[in-house]
C-alpha cells in the first residue's frame, strides 16, 4: 500500500478562529520558492518566538543582505501600524500637538512640501504612509530579490523617521509602549536591526532598552529633514 503525503495548506481559511491563525508547520527557508520567501521566513520566525531577536535578524545562508534589510523594514512598518492604532486612543491632535520624544526633541514632518510641525498622531500616519510608498516604489525597489545600490541609502532615511514613532510612544504614552513591547519586542528588534546593519547612528537611539547601551545621548534640538530627498 502506497502512503500518500498530505499536502499542507499554509494560509488561514474562512471562518478560522483567532487561536488557529498561522497554526501550520514551519517550512525550511530553502523550500520557500515564492517571491515572498524572505517575508514568509521572517514572519515565520516572529510567530515562533518574537523575543528571539538574534535569530529573526540573522539572514539565511546565501541570502542577499540588502534585500533582507528591505524585507525587514517592510515587516517593521506593517507591525508598527498596530502600535499606531493603539496610540490613537490617547495620542490626540489636541494633546500631542508636536512630534516630540523628550522635551528636547521635536521632529518636523517631511511629508509636506516644506517640512513642518505636525501633531504626533499625524506625523505617525504620514511617516508610515511615506515608508509604504517608498518600499512599494517601482522606481527605487523594482525587485524584491536584488536592491539597487542607489536605493539602499533610502532604507536608512526611512528607519530614522520610523524610529521616532517608538520614541514618542515611549516618552509620552509609556504604558501603551510597554504593553505593546512586552508582546511584540518590536522596538528591541528594530533597534538591534538598525545597529546590526548600521542604518541609524547610535546617538539617535534614545529609547533605553535593557541590555542595550543606548538612551538619551543628547539634550538639544528640533530636527527636520530638509536635506533628505523624498520618494
Amino acid at each position: 500500500m502506497i502512503e500518500t503525503k498530505q499536502k499542507i495548506i499554509r494560509r488561514n481559511g474562512k471562518g478560522i478562529s483567532k487561536d488557529e491563525f498561522y497554526k501550520w508547520p514551519d517550512m525550511p527557508f530553502e523550500e520557500m520558492d515564492s517571491t515572498l520567501a524572505v517575508q514568509q521566513y521572517i514572519q515565520q520566525l516572529i510567530r515562533k518566538d518574537p523575543s528571539n531577536v538574534d535569530e529573526i535578524l540573522n539572514p539565511p545562508e546565501l541570502q542577499d543582505i540588502e534585500s533582507f534589510k528591505y524585507e525587514h523594514l517592510r515587516q517593521f512598518c506593517m507591525e508598527l501600524n498596530k502600535l499606531a492604532v493603539k496610540l490613537q486612543t490617547e495620542c490626540k491632535q489636541e494633546t500631542c500637538t508636536q512630534m516630540t520624544a523628550t522635551d528636547q526633541w521635536i521632529f518636523l514632518c517631511a511629508a509636506h512640501k516644506t517640512p513642518k510641525e505636525c501633531p504626533a498622531i499625524d506625523y505617525t500616519r504620514h511617516t508610515l504612509d511615506g515608508a509604504a510608498c517608498l518600499l512599494n516604489s517601482n522606481k527605487y525597489f523594482p525587485s524584491r530579490f536584488t536592491i539597487k545600490e542607489s536605493s539602499v541609502l533610502k532604507l536608512g532615511s526611512a528607519c530614522r523617521r520610523v524610529y521616532r514613532i517608538f520614541s514618542h510612544a515611549y516618552f509620552h504614552h509609556n504604558h501603551i509602549f510597554e504593553e505593546f513591547e512586552k508582546e511584540s519586542h518590536l522596538c528591541r528588534r528594530f533597534t538591534m536591526f538598525v545597529l546590526k546593519y548600521e542604518l541609524v547612528s547610535k546617538d539617535n537611539l534614545i529609547v533605553p532598552l535593557p541590555g542595550l547601551d543606548i538612551g538619551l545621548p543628547k539634550t538639544n534640538n528640533t530636527t527636520n529633514e530638509t536635506n533628505e530627498s523624498e520618494a
